[in-house]
C-alpha cells in the first residue's frame, strides 16, 4: 500500500519497515496526531553495537518526522533476560554490573537525538521504575491470566530452543510478560501507542498490542525491522576483530570510520539509506557510481556514519588518517595505539601477541593464524613466523611500531 505520512514513508522507501500490526491504521494515526513510540535496549554490555544502530536510526527519523521518542533502558528486564533466539541463558547480572551498563549506553543516544520534555523531544526511562515494584501474584492474577502458554511455546524462537534440547528457565519465560507490561505502562504513563523493535520480536510486540487491548482496552500497534546482515550473509555489526561498538572508548573513531569504509560493494546503497541522513536522490546518485569509483562512495558512508556516532571533528580526523595511511602511505595519527615499554622490547615480545594486544586480532589464535596465514606485516613487511619476537630493533625514528592485518587494518605501538 501507498503509505501518507512522513514517517512512514521514510521507513518504505529507506528499508527499515517490515511488519505492523495494522499498517493502515497506523498510517493514519501518523498523518493526523503526533505518535510516541518507543524501542527496548537491554543493559547487557556497557555500549550497544552496530547491530542496534538500525533501531537508533529509527527513533532519530521518529523525531525529525515530529514525533516523540521513547528510549526504554532495560534495568528491569535485564535482570531476567531476552530468550529470543538464543542457544543459552544471557549471564545473570548483578544491579551494579547493569547500572555501569546503562551508563555506557546512554552516552550515545545523545549524538542521535534530541531530548527534553517537549512534545518532540526525547525521553530517556527506565523500566525497573514499575518493574522492580512489581507484586508477584497480583502481577500474575491481573496480567499473566492473558498469556497463553501454548501460544508461548509455539513462538518461533521459543520452538528453535526448545527443539534444540537447549533448558528455557522458567526465568526467561517471564520475559515476554514483562516486555508486554513495559508497552501498557508506557501507554498509561507516556500516551506511547506504538513499540518498535526487530523482527525476531515479533512476537513480544504482538502480546504487547494485545495485552493493552484486554486490559486498559487501549489501541496499540506494533512495528518491526528487518534483521540486517551483509550481502555475504554475515551478522552485521561483527568483524574478526569483534564487536563494532558505538562508544568511542571500546572502537575508536578510525576503527569505526574503516568498519563502514570497508562496506561490501553490494551493501553501499542499503546502509547510506539505513545509516546516514543523506537525502535519497544523492543515495542514488552514489550507489550508481561503479567499480573505482564506488570507493568514494563507501568513504561518503564512512564520514556520514562516524559523523552522527562520533561527531564531525572524529569523522574528519578518522578520514584523513585513513588518507594518509592508504593514499600518501604515511602513518596517520589517529591509528589506534598499543603503549609498551622499551624494557620489554629489550627483552623481546612475541609477535602474535602485540596483534592481540592492539586489536588486530581477538584472540591469540587468531593472531597466530593472521601469521601463518601471511596476513600479518611488521612495518610494511610481511610475518611470516608466529614465533617472531619484536625487539627494539624494529622501533622506527618516530619511536613507533606498525602492525598490519591484511591491507585495511593497521595500529601503531609506541614505546615509552
Amino acid at each position: 500500500m501507498t503509505v501518507r505520512s512522513e514517517f512512514l514513508r521514510r521507513m518504505v522507501e529507506r528499508g527499515f519497515l517490515h511488519q505492523a500490526t495494522d499498517l493502515a491504521a497506523l498510517d493514519d494515526r501518523f498523518a493526523q496526531h503526533r505518535v510516541v513510540a518507543y524501542i527496548g535496549f537491554d543493559c547487557t554490555a556497557p555500549s550497544l553495537h552496530v547491530g542496534s544502530l538500525l533501531m537508533i536510526m529509527v527513533l532519530r527519523h521518529l523525531q525529525q518526522t515530529g514525533h516523540r521518542p521513547i528510549v526504554l533502558m532495560g534495568g528491569g528486564t535485564t535482570k531476567v533476560g531476552d530468550p529470543s533466539f538464543r542457544d543459552d541463558a544471557r549471564p545473570i547480572l548483578s544491579e551494579a554490573e547493569i547500572a555501569a551498563n546503562m551508563a555506557g549506553i546512554k552516552q550515545v543516544f545523545a549524538r542521535f537525538l534530541t531530548f527534553g520534555e517537549g512534545s518532540s523531544e526525547a525521553a530517556m526511562v527506565d523500566n525497573a521504575e514499575w518493574l522492580d515494584s512489581l507484586r508477584y501474584l497480583p502481577f500474575l492474577r491481573d496480567y499473566g491470566r492473558h498469556f497463553s502458554v501454548n501460544r508461548m511455546l509455539a513462538f518461533e524462537s521459543v520452538k528453535q530452543r526448545l527443539e534444540r534440547d537447549q533448558p528455557l528457565s522458567f526465568l526467561e519465560f517471564n520475559y515476554m510478560i514483562l516486555q508486554a507490561y513495559d508497552f501498557v505502562e508506557l501507554a498509561r504513563r507516556y500516551g506511547c501507542t506504538l513499540q518498535i523493535g526487530g523482527s525476531d520480536q515479533w512476537g513480544n510486540i504482538v502480546n504487547g498490542v494485545e495485552l493493552g487491548r484486554r486490559t486498559a482496552n487501549l489501541e496499540l500497534f506494533g512495528l518491526t525491522c528487518p534483521l540486517i546482515t551483509t550481502a555475504s550473509g554475515a551478522k552485521m555489526g561483527k568483524t574478526a576483530a569483534g564487536a563494532v561498538w558505538l562508544n568511542a572508548e571500546m572502537r575508536s573513531s578510525y576503527d569505526y570510520w574503516q568498519f563502514w569504509r570497508n562496506t561490501e560493494d553490494r551493501d553501499v546503497g542499503r546502509f547510506l539509506r539505513l545509516f546516514t541522513d543523506l537525502p535519497i536522490a544523492e543515495i542514488e546518485r552514489l550507489e550508481a557510481l561503479r567499480d573505482a569509483e564506488l570507493n568514494e562512495a563507501k568513504k561518503v558512508l564512512a564520514n556520514e556514519a562516524t559523523r552522527l556516532c562520533h561527531g564531525v571533528t572524529a569523522a574528519e580526523r578518522a578520514a584523513e588518517t585513513a588518507r594518509r595511511t592508504f593514499e600518501q602511505r604515511t602513518i596517520g595519527g589517529d591509528l589506534p595505539t598499543l603503549a609498551v615499554e622499551r624494557a620489554d622490547l629489550e627483552r623481546g615480545l612475541p609477535a602474535f601477541e602485540l596483534f592481540l594486544k592492539s586489536g588486530l586480532a581477538s584472540s591469540g589464535g587468531e593472531a597466530r593464524r593472521l601469521i601463518r596465514n601471511g596476513g600479518a606485516r611488521l612495518n610494511g613487511r610481511a610475518v611470516t613466523d608466529e614465533k617472531l619476537s619484536i625487539t627494539v630493533a624494529d622501533i622506527d625514528a618516530e619511536g613507533t611500531i606498525q602492525l598490519s592485518a591484511g591491507k585495511k587494518r593497521h595500529a601503531l605501538v609506541r614505546v615509552r
